[in-house]
C-alpha cells in the first residue's frame, strides 16, 4: 500500500479544527476521511468570576469564555494542555498552570496540594470527565462546574463507519471518548455496528489518550496507537506512520 492510498478518518468538529486535521493528514501523504462526530452548541453560560482557580479544558471553551465577556481577574487560570493554553493566550488570557500530563488526572495531580479550601471553577462541555470534579473535591476544593457548551453528534455523521464496515478504512484518529461513542452510534443507526468494529480490527486505531483508550476498548475496539502527549498532530503523525510506515521515505 502506498501512503496516498492510506485512508485516515478524522472526527473533529466542522470548523477550523477539521480543516486543520485534513490539511495535516494530507501533508503526511495520506488521504483524509473527514467525518465530524461532534457539533458544538453554546449554552450562553459564562465561567464564574469569584473562583480562586479557573480550569478550562478546550480551545472551544477558551473561545466561548471570551465571547461571553469573562475576565480572568485575579483567578489562577489553569489549562488542561498546551493546545488549550495556546487558545487561552490567543483570547488574551494569561495562563498560570498547565499540568505535565494533559488529562483530568494530570490536573488533579498538579492542583491537589494547592486547592484545599479554595473555590475552583471548571468551565467546559457537558461531557467532561467526573475524574476532575471528584479529584479536586477530594483534595478539599469547593468545586463548581459551568457547562459552556454541549457536544452532539451532527446529522449525517457516519461515512467512516460505512467505510470501516466495508473494509475500506485504513486508520482512525479518535480524539475523545465521545467521538468513539458517536462513531459506534452512527454505525448502530445504519445497522452495521458489528461490521464496523470488525473493520477497525484490520485498521490502525489511534486515540488521543488513556481515557479514550479505555472507552474504545470497553466497546470492543482494539487500540493500536496512543501518543505520548494528548495532541492531535502527534496522534495523526503516529497513526499515519503505523498505517504506512514508509511515509517518511
Amino acid at each position: 500500500m502506498t501512503t496516498r492510498d492510506t485512508t485516515v478518518a478524522v472526527f473533529r468538529p466542522d470548523d477550523e479544527r477539521l480543516r486543520d486535521a485534513v490539511e495535516l493528514v494530507e501533508s503526511l501523504g495520506a488521504t483524509p476521511v473527514p467525518d465530524p462526530m461532534l457539533e458544538v452548541r453554546e449554552t450562553g453560560a459564562s465561567p464564574r468570576a469569584d473562583a480562586e482557580y479557573t480550569i478550562l479544558t478546550s480551545k472551544t471553551g477558551a473561545e466561548i469564555a471570551r465571547e461571553t465577556g469573562w475576565e480572568s481577574g485575579g483567578t489562577t487560570v489553569c489549562a488542561i494542555g498546551s493546545a488549550t493554553a495556546e487558545a487561552l493566550r490567543e483570547q488574551g488570557y494569561g495562563v498560570d498552570l498547565v499540568p505535565e500530563e494533559y488529562t483530568s488526572t494530570g490536573l488533579v495531580e498538579a492542583l491537589g496540594d494547592r486547592v484545599d479550601g479554595s473555590r475552583v471553577e471548571v468551565a467546559r462541555s457537558d461531557h467532561g470527565s467526573e475524574v476532575l470534579l471528584e479529584g479536586l473535591g477530594s483534595a478539599g476544593a469547593y468545586v463548581h462546574e459551568t457547562v459552556l457548551y454541549e457536544l452532539v453528534r451532527p446529522d449525517g455523521a457516519g461515512e467512516s463507519a460505512e467505510l470501516a464496515a466495508a473494509g475500506e478504512l485504513d486508520a482512525v484518529c479518535f480524539t475523545s471518548s465521545l467521538t468513539v461513542e458517536n462513531f459506534l452510534d452512527a454505525a448502530e443507526e445504519r445497522g452495521i455496528r458489528a461490521e464496523a468494529v470488525d473493520g477497525l480490527t484490520d485498521a490502525v486505531v489511534g486515540v488521543i489518550g488513556p481515557p479514550t483508550r479505555e472507552t474504545a476498548e470497553g466497546e470492543g475496539v482494539a487500540v493500536d496507537v496512543v501518543p505520548e502527549h494528548a495532541d492531535f498532530e502527534e496522534l495523526a503523525c503516529a497513526v499515519v506512520e503505523a498505517a504506512a510506515p514508509t511515509y517518511r521515505d
